[in-house]
């Protein structure tokens, strides 16, 4: 496409900036909290509200994908014959909002103060959703036509874990069918350094129960001569970790990829004040020695406690001796890990230290998803830097994300196909706590990196999304 029609698209969508900040605002007045059932009503309205706005932008097949939990929301553009199909993917469902109190505007009024726009949705991830939806409408609004041929999936469980999503690829495999997939989630990692995502850990789950007696006990009768299930469940989960917080599991690390030298070399290019990153949230460096915090957290397992608790947790005291305690924990694992044997080398272990006389049940165990990762090569990442490098003059650094993006994992594994993760959202922005916001000035920036995005992917054949990382072509 040439330069004066993708200039075309971009004053375009600066012309209509404020329509655009409207549409958002109205979006985000929905309250599509996918985690709570008494929001079902929220999320029926989020996805006629979507199905509607695909219609008037010109998209065909425009239908909700059922897997049996909360429908995807499709539709498609396919007058490019010869082009890429890109899949758009964002999705309509947020975090809950509590605590409430916390909040310094309402949750779901969006609010404009000193050009952030506070909400929840704002940055996670309805946004960088409208971002990639403003920017296909354009481009048929304003030529009537795509650069690349289009299929947009609006899930509507991704803050769930994304529980249905391959039962909907199973049902509509034909119809996913695409080279590549163009997410608005996940990130930028700097406001001052363009960054490209190549990649995100896995992760999965488990929750173990522990009894230790057949009732809890008056601690004045037995206290001091049996065991206590929540020190033993302490003690038991203390023993997952070294006294560094590198991980003491065996097997846990099996499988893991190490770092490359080109990962290490970009992660300690990528501007990053390690004490500043403490500070913020009033806590303390931990874990592996030989690796920097920015490097603990994108390109090494990890394994955490998320919940322990049992006993008596009411008001005032309560003299017994718990029988029983719990912990959930989850495990985040990296390229070349298989999430399900991480978990379960956990699981044993906590088994093999389980001590005599106690018993250890399992209440959940998810095997999640594994880590994603995009080829250097690849032509998203390509064009991606081609974009960032042309916009900013700096060559852009490949960053991996510390969290979970099971969508990426997913359609590489029930697809084929590859995900770059082109979202606008920033680290700072308060992502699933009370406050969150979303810049306006990256509604501008983003709207114009996604036009020129489309036009450079549309450089590419089909083939060569499909091609190994030595080039050949796979099947």
């Amino acid at each position: 496409m040439p330069m004066d029609e993708q200039q075309q698209i971009i004053d375009h969508l600066e012309a209509h900036q404020a329509e655009i900040v409207d549409w958002l605002k109205a979006f985000l007045r929905i309250p599509s909290v996918s985690a709570d059932p008494a929001f079902t009503q929220g999320m029926h309205e989020a996805r006629s509200f979507l199905v509607e706005r695909l219609r008037r932008m010109g998209l065909a097949g425009v239908r909700l994908l059922d897997g049996d939990g909360e429908p995807a929301v499709y539709g498609e553009w396919n007058g490019a014959p010869g082009r890429p199909t890109l899949m758009v993917y964002g999705h309509y469902d947020v975090q809950p909002a509590d605590p409430l109190e916390q909040w310094r505007t309402p949750p779901f009024e969006p609010t404009e103060i000193d050009g952030k726009l506070y909400g929840r949705g704002t940055s996670d991830v309805k946004g960088s959703t409208a971002i990639a939806l403003e920017v296909i409408a354009a481009f048929l609004s304003v030529h009537g036509r795509c650069p690349v041929n289009i299929k947009v999936f609006l899930e509507g469980e991704e803050e769930t874990g994304s529980p249905s999503l391959r039962t909907i690829v199973a049902r509509h495999r034909d119809l996913l069918q695409a080279d590549a997939v163009l997410s608005a989630d996940g990130g930028r990692a700097s406001a001052s350094v363009p960054t490209i995502n190549t990649g995100a850990r896995g992760n999965a789950q488990l929750e173990v129960r522990l009894r230790t007696a057949l009732k809890d006990l008056h601690s004045g009768r037995y206290g001091g001569g049996v065991r206590n299930a929540l020190h033993e469940m302490a003690r038991l989960v203390a023993s997952l970790h070294d006294a560094d917080g590198s991980v003491a599991v065996h097997g846990f690390h099996d499988g893991a990829s190490p770092p490359t030298d080109r990962q290490r070399a970009d992660t300690a290019a990528l501007t990053y004040d390690e004490a500043a990153f403490f500070s913020d949230v009033g806590g303390s460096p931990h874990g592996e020695p030989d690796y920097t915090a920015r490097e603990r957290i994108t390109l090494r397992p990890a394994l955490d406690v998320n919940g322990l608790w049992g006993g008596y947790t009411g008001g005032g005291g309560k003299t017994i001796v718990p029988c029983e305690a719990q912990a959930k924990l989850t495990a985040r694992v990296v390229a070349g890990q298989d999430a399900g044997a991480v978990i379960r080398s956990v699981l044993s272990h906590l088994r093999r230290h389980c001590p005599t006389g106690c018993t250890l049940d399992v209440v959940a165990i998810n095997d999640g998803s594994p880590a994603s990762t995009l080829a250097p090569g690849h032509p998203l990442v390509r064009a991606a830097e081609a974009v960032l490098e042309r916009e900013t003059g700096m060559r852009p650094i490949h960053v991996r994300l510390g969290a979970s993006v099971p969508v990426t994992s997913i359609f590489k594994e029930t697809l084929g196909i590859d995900t770059l993760m082109f979202g606008f959202n920033l680290p700072d922005e308060d992502v699933h706590a009370p406050n969150e916001f979303f810049r306006l000035q990256s509604i501008r920036e983003g709207t114009r990196a996604w036009t020129l995005l489309l036009a450079e992917l549309a450089r590419h054949s089909p083939a060569e999304f499909h091609a190994a990382p030595d080039g050949s072509v796979g099947t």
